[in-house]
């Protein structure tokens, strides 16, 4: 891979997905863009960062800027964010909304561990007087399918020291 098809791929991200590639960590690329290539039937990264760029077909641009994008997620990853958010924000925002319904928007949902997080917390501390709808988005198709599936391995579930039901 090029520095040019490093600033390439750099550019790339941010123009579609405003997402902030260092254009420096060349192992990044390779590492997260290897499979892409492979997949996409290029013998290397260079190939298919010269088609993208040569070519412009939707499908193998969005298929670099998924890959390129972050993927780490678990459930209830920042545990303090989700003090604060059943401790103080979710019982502000629905003092706000008497009655109404308060719909929270998970931007970058990744496989969905975050807002299945949120949806647990829910449960078991709902916001007095407020009906809430969760929804989430994320530019990679792969992860929001997983994320609509709702379907974790053990892995995921025992990494947050969450216990599966039976």
């Amino acid at each position: 891979m090029t520095p040019r098809d490093r600033e390439y791929v750099a550019a790339l991200c941010a123009e579609k997905a405003g997402l902030r590639v260092d254009a420096e960590k060349e192992y990044l690329l390779e590492n997260r863009l290897g499979p892409v290539a492979r997949r996409e039937g290029f013998a290397s990264v260079h190939e298919l960062v010269q088609a993208v760029r040569d070519r412009g077909e939707d499908r193998q641009v969005w298929a670099v800027v998924e890959a390129m994008s972050p993927a780490e997620t678990a459930f209830f990853r920042d545990p303090g964010t989700f003090d604060l958010l059943a401790s103080h924000t979710l019982a502000d925002l629905a003092a706000s909304r008497p009655g109404g319904t308060l719909r929270i928007w998970s931007a970058a949902c990744g496989a969905g561990q975050e807002i299945y997080s949120l949806a647990m917390m829910l449960d078991e501390r709902p916001p007095p007087g407020v009906r809430v709808e969760l929804h989430g988005a994320d530019l990679c198709e792969r992860r929001l399918e997983k994320a609509q599936a709702g379907l974790y391995s053990q892995f995921e579930v025992q990494r947050a020291g969450l216990r599966p039901l039976r």
